[in-house]
Protein backbone atom coordinates (compact mmCIF):
# COMPACT_ATOMS: atom_id res chain seq x y z
CA UNK A 1 0.00 0.00 0.00
CA UNK A 2 1.76 3.23 -0.83
CA UNK A 3 2.37 5.79 1.89
CA UNK A 4 3.07 9.32 2.43
CA UNK A 5 6.65 9.69 4.15
CA UNK A 6 4.74 10.80 7.39
CA UNK A 7 3.01 7.64 7.76
CA UNK A 8 6.09 5.51 7.02
CA UNK A 9 7.93 7.39 9.68
CA UNK A 10 5.31 7.10 12.07
CA UNK A 11 5.17 3.40 11.53
CA UNK A 12 8.37 2.87 11.97
CA UNK A 13 8.45 4.63 15.15
CA UNK A 14 5.15 3.81 16.57
CA UNK A 15 5.30 1.86 19.98
CA UNK A 16 1.61 0.77 20.72
CA UNK A 17 -1.36 2.27 20.72
CA UNK A 18 -2.57 4.04 23.89
CA UNK A 19 -5.86 3.49 25.38
CA UNK A 20 -6.88 6.77 24.89
CA UNK A 21 -6.52 6.40 21.00
CA UNK A 22 -2.80 8.15 20.78
CA UNK A 23 0.29 6.47 19.47
CA UNK A 24 2.85 5.99 21.73
CA UNK A 25 5.53 7.35 19.57
CA UNK A 26 9.91 6.60 20.09
CA UNK A 27 11.57 9.88 19.38
CA UNK A 28 14.81 9.16 17.77
CA UNK A 29 16.46 12.71 18.59
CA UNK A 30 15.58 14.88 20.98
CA UNK A 31 17.16 18.88 20.76
CA UNK A 32 17.22 21.24 24.19
CA UNK A 33 18.17 24.33 25.05
CA UNK A 34 18.24 26.53 28.53
CA UNK A 35 14.97 27.36 28.70
CA UNK A 36 12.56 24.79 28.37
CA UNK A 37 14.95 22.14 29.53
CA UNK A 38 15.68 23.20 33.66
CA UNK A 39 12.14 21.99 35.04
CA UNK A 40 12.10 18.85 32.89
CA UNK A 41 15.59 17.86 34.86
CA UNK A 42 14.07 18.87 37.71
CA UNK A 43 11.41 16.47 37.59
CA UNK A 44 13.79 13.47 36.13
CA UNK A 45 15.39 14.35 39.70
CA UNK A 46 12.18 13.96 42.01
CA UNK A 47 11.04 10.93 40.59
CA UNK A 48 15.19 9.71 40.46
CA UNK A 49 14.83 8.64 37.18
CA UNK A 50 17.72 8.85 34.92
CA UNK A 51 17.69 10.29 30.95
CA UNK A 52 17.29 6.98 29.35
CA UNK A 53 19.16 7.60 26.16
CA UNK A 54 21.36 10.74 26.83
CA UNK A 55 23.22 9.59 22.94
CA UNK A 56 20.35 10.53 21.53
CA UNK A 57 19.87 13.92 23.31
CA UNK A 58 21.87 17.25 22.17
CA UNK A 59 21.75 20.63 23.99
CA UNK A 60 22.87 23.91 22.81
CA UNK A 61 22.01 27.56 24.60
CA UNK A 62 20.21 29.79 22.28
CA UNK A 63 16.86 31.54 23.56
CA UNK A 64 18.22 33.28 26.72
CA UNK A 65 21.86 33.80 25.94
CA UNK A 66 23.09 37.17 25.37
CA UNK A 67 24.55 38.14 21.49
CA UNK A 68 26.56 41.28 22.92
CA UNK A 69 28.80 39.15 25.80
CA UNK A 70 30.39 37.04 25.30
CA UNK A 71 32.40 36.25 28.61
CA UNK A 72 30.70 34.74 31.42
CA UNK A 73 29.11 35.90 34.58
CA UNK A 74 26.73 37.64 31.89
CA UNK A 75 25.12 40.85 33.06
CA UNK A 76 21.92 39.01 32.73
CA UNK A 77 21.40 37.45 36.23
CA UNK A 78 19.02 35.12 34.93
CA UNK A 79 20.71 34.18 31.70
CA UNK A 80 23.63 33.33 33.52
CA UNK A 81 21.91 31.07 35.90
CA UNK A 82 19.91 29.51 33.09
CA UNK A 83 22.98 28.32 31.49
CA UNK A 84 24.95 27.54 33.98
CA UNK A 85 21.83 24.89 34.92
CA UNK A 86 21.99 23.45 31.55
CA UNK A 87 25.43 22.91 32.10
CA UNK A 88 25.58 21.14 35.43
CA UNK A 89 22.45 18.52 33.94
CA UNK A 90 24.44 18.01 30.73
CA UNK A 91 27.20 16.67 32.72
CA UNK A 92 24.90 15.01 35.03
CA UNK A 93 23.13 13.33 32.81
CA UNK A 94 25.71 12.74 30.03
CA UNK A 95 24.04 14.83 27.48
CA UNK A 96 26.10 15.99 24.63
CA UNK A 97 26.04 20.07 25.46
CA UNK A 98 27.38 22.65 22.50
CA UNK A 99 28.19 24.79 25.00
CA UNK A 100 29.43 28.51 24.29
CA UNK A 101 33.36 28.12 24.09
CA UNK A 102 32.74 24.83 22.14
CA UNK A 103 32.52 27.05 18.49
CA UNK A 104 29.38 24.94 17.82
CA UNK A 105 26.66 26.56 19.75
CA UNK A 106 23.62 28.54 18.47
CA UNK A 107 20.07 28.22 17.79
CA UNK A 108 19.12 25.05 18.45
CA UNK A 109 17.14 24.74 14.69
CA UNK A 110 20.46 25.97 13.14
CA UNK A 111 22.96 23.68 15.51
CA UNK A 112 20.92 20.52 14.46
CA UNK A 113 21.14 20.30 10.54
CA UNK A 114 24.73 22.04 10.19
CA UNK A 115 25.73 19.14 12.44
CA UNK A 116 24.52 16.62 10.46
CA UNK A 117 22.28 15.33 13.77
CA UNK A 118 19.06 16.04 11.97
CA UNK A 119 18.49 13.02 9.46
CA UNK A 120 15.54 11.93 7.10
CA UNK A 121 13.14 9.46 8.36
CA UNK A 122 13.38 9.87 12.29
CA UNK A 123 11.36 11.34 14.76
CA UNK A 124 12.49 14.60 16.17
CA UNK A 125 11.39 16.52 19.23
CA UNK A 126 12.70 20.01 21.26
CA UNK A 127 10.60 22.38 23.36
CA UNK A 128 10.27 24.89 21.10
CA UNK A 129 7.70 25.13 18.37
CA UNK A 130 10.09 25.91 15.59
CA UNK A 131 11.11 22.49 16.16
CA UNK A 132 8.84 22.26 12.25
CA UNK A 133 12.39 23.88 10.66
CA UNK A 134 13.67 19.97 10.98
CA UNK A 135 10.92 18.56 8.38
CA UNK A 136 13.08 20.08 5.71
CA UNK A 137 15.21 17.14 5.41
CA UNK A 138 12.08 14.28 5.59
CA UNK A 139 11.74 14.14 9.22
CA UNK A 140 8.81 14.42 11.98
CA UNK A 141 9.79 17.29 13.87
CA UNK A 142 7.84 18.30 16.72
CA UNK A 143 7.83 21.09 19.33
CA UNK A 144 6.71 19.78 22.57
CA UNK A 145 5.93 21.26 26.10
CA UNK A 146 7.75 21.15 29.03
CA UNK A 147 6.35 17.98 30.37
CA UNK A 148 6.99 16.06 27.47
CA UNK A 149 10.14 17.02 27.17
CA UNK A 150 10.51 15.30 30.97
CA UNK A 151 8.69 12.35 29.07
CA UNK A 152 11.36 12.29 26.41
CA UNK A 153 14.07 12.45 28.77
CA UNK A 154 12.82 10.14 30.65
CA UNK A 155 11.69 7.37 28.75
CA UNK A 156 12.49 8.42 24.66
CA UNK A 157 9.09 8.46 24.05
CA UNK A 158 5.84 10.36 23.89
CA UNK A 159 1.99 10.06 22.96
CA UNK A 160 0.13 11.87 20.17
CA UNK A 161 -2.25 11.60 18.17
CA UNK A 162 -1.81 11.25 14.37
CA UNK A 163 -1.93 13.65 11.62
CA UNK A 164 -3.62 14.21 8.60
CA UNK A 165 -1.51 15.37 6.00
CA UNK A 166 -1.86 18.33 3.81
CA UNK A 167 0.49 18.11 0.60
CA UNK A 168 1.27 21.50 -0.51
CA UNK A 169 2.18 22.13 -4.44
CA UNK A 170 4.18 25.48 -5.32
CA UNK A 171 4.80 25.08 -9.29
CA UNK A 172 6.31 27.46 -11.77
CA UNK A 173 9.27 30.15 -11.40
CA UNK A 174 9.63 32.15 -8.65
CA UNK A 175 9.82 36.05 -9.55
CA UNK A 176 13.40 37.89 -9.16
CA UNK A 177 12.91 39.52 -5.50
CA UNK A 178 10.43 36.70 -4.37
CA UNK A 179 12.39 34.59 -1.60
CA UNK A 180 11.36 31.39 0.45
CA UNK A 181 10.41 33.55 3.26
CA UNK A 182 7.72 35.09 0.67
CA UNK A 183 6.18 31.37 -0.22
CA UNK A 184 6.21 30.44 3.32
CA UNK A 185 3.91 34.17 4.61
CA UNK A 186 1.99 33.24 1.19
CA UNK A 187 0.52 29.81 1.76
CA UNK A 188 -0.10 31.02 5.63
CA UNK A 189 -2.01 34.34 4.35
CA UNK A 190 -4.01 31.65 1.87
CA UNK A 191 -4.75 28.69 4.39
CA UNK A 192 -4.83 30.76 7.71
CA UNK A 193 -3.40 30.37 10.57
CA UNK A 194 -5.42 28.15 11.77
CA UNK A 195 -5.78 26.20 8.31
CA UNK A 196 -3.09 23.29 9.27
CA UNK A 197 -4.89 22.47 13.17
CA UNK A 198 -4.56 18.62 13.06
CA UNK A 199 -2.13 18.58 9.84
CA UNK A 200 1.05 17.71 8.71
CA UNK A 201 2.15 19.73 5.80
CA UNK A 202 4.59 18.02 2.91
CA UNK A 203 5.86 20.77 0.85
CA UNK A 204 6.52 19.95 -3.05
CA UNK A 205 6.32 20.79 -6.17
CA UNK A 206 9.04 22.40 -8.93
CA UNK A 207 9.74 25.06 -6.39
CA UNK A 208 10.44 23.00 -3.37
CA UNK A 209 12.34 20.45 -5.74
CA UNK A 210 14.73 23.55 -6.77
CA UNK A 211 15.02 25.25 -3.20
CA UNK A 212 18.19 24.58 -1.05
CA UNK A 213 18.13 23.11 2.07
CA UNK A 214 18.28 26.34 3.81
CA UNK A 215 15.77 27.45 1.65
CA UNK A 216 13.23 24.35 2.76
CA UNK A 217 14.10 25.31 6.63
CA UNK A 218 12.53 28.84 6.23
CA UNK A 219 9.11 27.14 4.65
CA UNK A 220 9.20 24.03 6.90
CA UNK A 221 10.16 26.40 10.44
CA UNK A 222 7.31 28.36 9.75
CA UNK A 223 4.59 25.70 9.25
CA UNK A 224 3.54 25.90 13.01
CA UNK A 225 2.23 30.05 12.25
CA UNK A 226 -0.18 28.15 9.87
CA UNK A 227 -1.49 26.16 12.69
CA UNK A 228 0.31 22.93 11.36
CA UNK A 229 1.89 20.41 14.01
CA UNK A 230 4.41 19.49 11.10
CA UNK A 231 6.20 20.66 7.85
CA UNK A 232 8.24 18.54 5.95
CA UNK A 233 9.92 18.00 2.23
CA UNK A 234 10.51 14.60 1.11
CA UNK A 235 14.20 13.70 1.36
CA UNK A 236 16.35 13.92 -2.18
CA UNK A 237 19.35 14.17 -3.91
CA UNK A 238 20.02 18.06 -2.28
CA UNK A 239 18.85 16.58 0.70
CA UNK A 240 22.23 14.30 0.76
CA UNK A 241 24.71 16.51 -0.40
CA UNK A 242 23.98 18.89 2.53
CA UNK A 243 24.48 15.63 4.87
CA UNK A 244 27.48 14.63 3.30
CA UNK A 245 30.77 14.09 5.80
CA UNK A 246 28.63 16.34 8.35
CA UNK A 247 29.95 15.42 12.32
CA UNK A 248 27.23 13.36 13.31
CA UNK A 249 26.08 11.92 9.72
CA UNK A 250 27.42 7.85 9.30
CA UNK A 251 30.48 7.85 6.86
CA UNK A 252 32.39 5.27 4.12
CA UNK A 253 29.96 2.52 3.61
CA UNK A 254 27.64 3.02 6.27
CA UNK A 255 26.73 6.80 4.36
CA UNK A 256 25.47 4.21 1.04
CA UNK A 257 23.31 2.19 3.01
CA UNK A 258 22.26 4.90 4.76
CA UNK A 259 21.02 7.31 2.19
CA UNK A 260 19.38 4.71 0.62
CA UNK A 261 17.78 3.88 3.96
CA UNK A 262 16.68 7.95 3.49
CA UNK A 263 15.40 8.00 0.25
CA UNK A 264 12.80 4.86 0.94
CA UNK A 265 11.17 7.09 3.46
CA UNK A 266 10.14 9.90 0.48
CA UNK A 267 6.44 9.42 -0.37
CA UNK A 268 5.16 6.77 -2.66
CA UNK A 269 3.76 8.76 -6.06
CA UNK A 270 0.63 7.34 -5.95
CA UNK A 271 0.23 7.86 -1.95
CA UNK A 272 -3.29 9.31 -0.65
CA UNK A 273 -3.36 12.44 0.93
CA UNK A 274 -6.27 14.46 3.00
CA UNK A 275 -5.67 17.25 1.23
CA UNK A 276 -4.15 18.93 -1.96
CA UNK A 277 -3.45 22.67 -2.51
CA UNK A 278 -2.18 23.69 -5.68
CA UNK A 279 -0.20 27.31 -5.89
CA UNK A 280 1.74 28.86 -8.85
CA UNK A 281 5.11 30.17 -8.23
CA UNK A 282 4.28 33.25 -10.01
CA UNK A 283 1.65 34.46 -8.09
CA UNK A 284 3.83 35.38 -5.30
CA UNK A 285 5.24 38.68 -4.26
CA UNK A 286 7.50 40.01 -1.46
CA UNK A 287 5.10 39.98 0.92
CA UNK A 288 5.11 41.35 4.43
CA UNK A 289 2.95 41.46 7.70
CA UNK A 290 1.09 44.76 8.65
CA UNK A 291 -0.63 42.86 11.75
CA UNK A 292 -0.15 40.83 14.90
CA UNK A 293 -0.35 37.39 13.68
CA UNK A 294 1.94 36.04 10.03
CA UNK A 295 -1.52 35.26 8.68
CA UNK A 296 -1.71 39.24 8.42
CA UNK A 297 0.09 39.89 5.48
CA UNK A 298 -0.12 41.57 1.76
CA UNK A 299 2.34 42.29 -1.20
CA UNK A 300 4.67 45.08 -0.52
CA UNK A 301 2.31 47.12 -3.34
CA UNK A 302 -0.63 46.29 -1.34
CA UNK A 303 -2.43 48.84 0.96
CA UNK A 304 -3.08 47.78 4.74
CA UNK A 305 -7.05 46.44 4.35
CA UNK A 306 -10.18 48.35 5.91
CA UNK A 307 -12.36 46.30 8.71
CA UNK A 308 -14.79 47.15 6.20
CA UNK A 309 -13.09 45.01 3.51
CA UNK A 310 -13.03 41.79 5.33
CA UNK A 311 -15.50 39.18 6.93
CA UNK A 312 -17.24 39.71 9.78
CA UNK A 313 -15.39 37.11 11.31
CA UNK A 314 -11.88 39.13 10.67
CA UNK A 315 -13.22 42.37 11.25
CA UNK A 316 -12.52 42.36 15.03
CA UNK A 317 -9.09 41.09 14.24
CA UNK A 318 -8.15 43.52 11.82
CA UNK A 319 -9.57 46.94 14.01
CA UNK A 320 -7.15 44.97 16.90
CA UNK A 321 -4.39 44.69 14.40
CA UNK A 322 -4.44 48.31 13.08
CA UNK A 323 -5.09 49.98 16.54
CA UNK A 324 -1.82 47.69 17.82
CA UNK A 325 0.21 48.68 14.63
CA UNK A 326 -0.68 52.18 14.92
CA UNK A 327 -1.98 52.21 10.87
CA UNK A 328 -5.18 53.58 9.05
CA UNK A 329 -7.01 50.97 6.87
CA UNK A 330 -6.33 51.92 3.48
CA UNK A 331 -2.22 53.09 4.27
CA UNK A 332 0.13 51.99 2.06
CA UNK A 333 2.14 49.59 3.68
CA UNK A 334 5.34 50.68 1.83
CA UNK A 335 6.78 53.96 3.06
CA UNK A 336 6.54 53.04 6.68
CA UNK A 337 8.80 54.52 8.75
CA UNK A 338 10.93 52.03 10.78
CA UNK A 339 13.07 52.55 13.92
CA UNK A 340 14.89 49.20 14.28
CA UNK A 341 15.78 46.45 11.69
CA UNK A 342 16.87 42.58 12.71
CA UNK A 343 18.64 40.33 10.71
CA UNK A 344 18.36 36.83 12.74
CA UNK A 345 16.17 34.12 13.99
CA UNK A 346 15.93 30.17 13.42
CA UNK A 347 13.99 31.23 10.28
CA UNK A 348 16.65 33.45 8.67
CA UNK A 349 19.65 33.52 9.60
CA UNK A 350 21.86 30.55 7.98
CA UNK A 351 24.81 31.22 5.88
CA UNK A 352 22.82 32.25 2.67
CA UNK A 353 20.54 34.52 3.87
CA UNK A 354 23.97 36.74 5.12
CA UNK A 355 25.37 35.77 1.44
CA UNK A 356 22.16 36.89 0.31
CA UNK A 357 21.91 40.22 2.27
CA UNK A 358 25.64 41.14 1.86
CA UNK A 359 25.44 40.98 -2.10
CA UNK A 360 23.02 44.14 -1.85
CA UNK A 361 24.08 46.34 0.85
CA UNK A 362 28.17 46.48 -0.02
CA UNK A 363 28.74 50.03 -0.30
CA UNK A 364 25.25 51.22 0.90
CA UNK A 365 24.65 52.73 4.63
CA UNK A 366 21.96 52.22 6.76
CA UNK A 367 19.44 55.48 7.55
CA UNK A 368 21.10 57.38 10.31
CA UNK A 369 17.96 57.03 12.66
CA UNK A 370 17.59 53.26 12.50
CA UNK A 371 19.23 50.47 14.67
CA UNK A 372 19.82 48.04 12.72
CA UNK A 373 21.61 44.20 14.18
CA UNK A 374 22.43 41.00 12.45
CA UNK A 375 22.67 38.00 14.68
CA UNK A 376 24.09 34.70 12.80
CA UNK A 377 22.39 31.79 13.62
CA UNK A 378 25.01 30.13 15.13
CA UNK A 379 29.05 29.89 16.36
CA UNK A 380 29.60 27.89 12.58
CA UNK A 381 27.55 30.40 10.35
CA UNK A 382 29.44 33.20 12.29
CA UNK A 383 33.18 31.38 11.56
CA UNK A 384 31.87 31.06 8.08
CA UNK A 385 30.95 34.68 7.83
CA UNK A 386 33.67 35.98 9.00
CA UNK A 387 36.32 33.79 7.06
CA UNK A 388 34.33 35.07 3.79
CA UNK A 389 34.35 38.61 4.50
CA UNK A 390 30.93 39.26 5.45
CA UNK A 391 31.08 40.85 8.61
CA UNK A 392 32.85 43.86 7.16
CA UNK A 393 30.46 44.52 4.84
CA UNK A 394 27.72 44.21 7.47
CA UNK A 395 29.43 46.51 9.75
CA UNK A 396 30.41 48.78 7.07
CA UNK A 397 26.91 49.06 5.85
CA UNK A 398 26.15 50.21 9.42
CA UNK A 399 24.85 46.55 11.06
CA UNK A 400 26.25 45.63 14.45
CA UNK A 401 27.64 42.76 14.29
CA UNK A 402 26.06 39.95 17.26
CA UNK A 403 27.08 36.51 18.53
CA UNK A 404 25.14 33.57 17.87
CA UNK A 405 21.53 33.18 19.75
CA UNK A 406 17.96 34.33 18.99
CA UNK A 407 18.09 37.39 19.77
CA UNK A 408 15.10 39.62 19.07
CA UNK A 409 13.16 37.22 17.62
CA UNK A 410 11.33 36.84 21.22
CA UNK A 411 13.54 38.67 23.45
CA UNK A 412 14.05 36.96 26.17
CA UNK A 413 17.60 38.17 26.28
CA UNK A 414 18.45 42.14 26.42
CA UNK A 415 17.91 42.43 22.62
CA UNK A 416 14.49 44.42 22.81
CA UNK A 417 11.93 46.67 21.04
CA UNK A 418 11.67 50.04 23.01
CA UNK A 419 8.64 51.33 23.43
CA UNK A 420 6.20 51.53 19.97
CA UNK A 421 9.28 51.14 17.93
CA UNK A 422 8.03 50.18 14.14
CA UNK A 423 10.92 46.69 13.50
CA UNK A 424 11.19 45.10 10.24
CA UNK A 425 12.26 41.44 10.89
CA UNK A 426 13.17 38.25 9.28
CA UNK A 427 11.91 36.14 12.56
CA UNK A 428 8.90 34.19 12.38
CA UNK A 429 6.45 35.89 14.84
CA UNK A 430 4.57 39.28 14.95
CA UNK A 431 2.35 38.81 18.05
CA UNK A 432 2.36 41.49 20.42
CA UNK A 433 5.31 41.84 23.30
CA UNK A 434 7.11 39.53 20.62
CA UNK A 435 10.10 41.35 20.53
CA UNK A 436 10.27 42.52 24.22
CA UNK A 437 7.80 45.62 24.26
CA UNK A 438 3.97 45.28 24.52
CA UNK A 439 3.61 48.46 22.47
CA UNK A 440 6.70 47.63 20.22
CA UNK A 441 5.31 46.51 16.47
CA UNK A 442 6.82 44.07 14.22
CA UNK A 443 6.52 43.75 10.27
CA UNK A 444 8.02 40.18 9.29
CA UNK A 445 9.91 39.71 6.12
CA UNK A 446 12.57 38.40 4.07
CA UNK A 447 16.22 39.05 4.98
CA UNK A 448 16.75 40.96 1.41
CA UNK A 449 13.39 43.39 2.46
CA UNK A 450 14.92 43.62 6.09
CA UNK A 451 18.02 44.98 4.34
CA UNK A 452 16.13 46.94 2.11
CA UNK A 453 13.91 48.62 5.28
CA UNK A 454 17.49 49.29 7.06
CA UNK A 455 19.17 51.23 4.27
CA UNK A 456 15.85 53.39 3.16
CA UNK A 457 14.70 53.51 6.86
CA UNK A 458 10.95 52.75 5.81
CA UNK A 459 9.23 49.58 4.81
CA UNK A 460 10.39 49.26 1.18
CA UNK A 461 10.41 46.77 -2.09
CA UNK A 462 13.46 45.55 -2.22
CA UNK A 463 13.42 44.93 -6.18
CA UNK A 464 13.22 48.76 -6.60
CA UNK A 465 15.45 49.30 -4.01
CA UNK A 466 18.69 46.90 -5.09
CA UNK A 467 17.14 45.35 -8.48
CA UNK A 468 16.05 48.35 -10.56
CA UNK A 469 19.19 49.58 -12.03
CA UNK A 470 17.35 53.39 -12.07
CA UNK A 471 16.62 53.10 -8.15
CA UNK A 472 20.16 52.06 -7.15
Amino acid sequence: MAKSLFEKVWDAHAVRELPNGQTQLLIGTHLIHEVTSPQAFGMLRELRLPVRFPHRTFATVDHIVPTNESSEPYSDALADAMIKELRRNCEEYGVTFFDTKTGRQGIVHVVGPEQGITQPGTTIACGDSHTSTHGAFGAIALGIGTSQVRDVLATQTMALNKLKVRRINVDGELNPGVYAKDVILYIIRKLGVNGGTGYAYEYGGEVFDRFSMEERMTVCNMSIEGGARVGYVNPDETTFEYLKGRRYCPRGAEWEAAVERWRSFASDPDCRYDDVVNIRAEEIAPTVTWGINPGQAIFIDQNVPRPDDVSENEREGVIEALEHMQFAGGDPIKGKKIDVAFLGSCTNARLSDLQEVARYIEGRKVAPHVKAIVVPGSQVVSQIAVELGLDRIFKEAGFEWRGAGCSMCLAMNPDKLIGDQLCASSSNRNFKGRQGSPTGRTILMSPVMVAAAAITGEISDAREVFLDPVAA
